[in-house]
């Protein structure tokens, strides 16, 4: 479900070409990479607050989602919020913003 609104494509560019016959494929299918559109920080400041959180070990977005939203799903929320996309952006250390009410910033990206 997550990428059931994504344009699929066909990669068959050279450059793997050598790879995938290798492995018996003439291409792979690929989705395109969505365009991000992030709240300005005007409207971050004014439609919700923020709870401050320093990436420690152990740490997933699924599960600061799941503590503070009591929904692991939601997890993108977070890291569309703080413009980092995929744990392997955030270091140790980072102070990562978790915006609340939940309600609020759903509102204000449209969802």
């Amino acid at each position: 479900m997550r990428y059931k609104n994504q344009r699929v494509f066909i990669n068959d560019i050279d450059t793997y070409k050598r790879y995938l016959k290798k492995r018996g494929m003439s291409h792979i299918k690929q989705y395109n990479t969505p365009k991000m559109f992030y709240p300005t920080d005007l409207q971050a400041t004014q439609n919700f607050s923020t709870i401050n959180h320093i990436w420690g070990t152990g740490d997933r977005y699924f599960k600061l989602a799941d503590e503070y939203y009591s929904d692991a799903t939601m997890w993108w929320v977070i890291a569309f919020y703080n413009q980092k996309p995929t744990e392997s952006h955030v270091k140790l250390g980072d102070v990562i913003y978790i915006p609340t009410p939940l309600e609020s910033i759903l509102y204000s990206i449209g969802h």
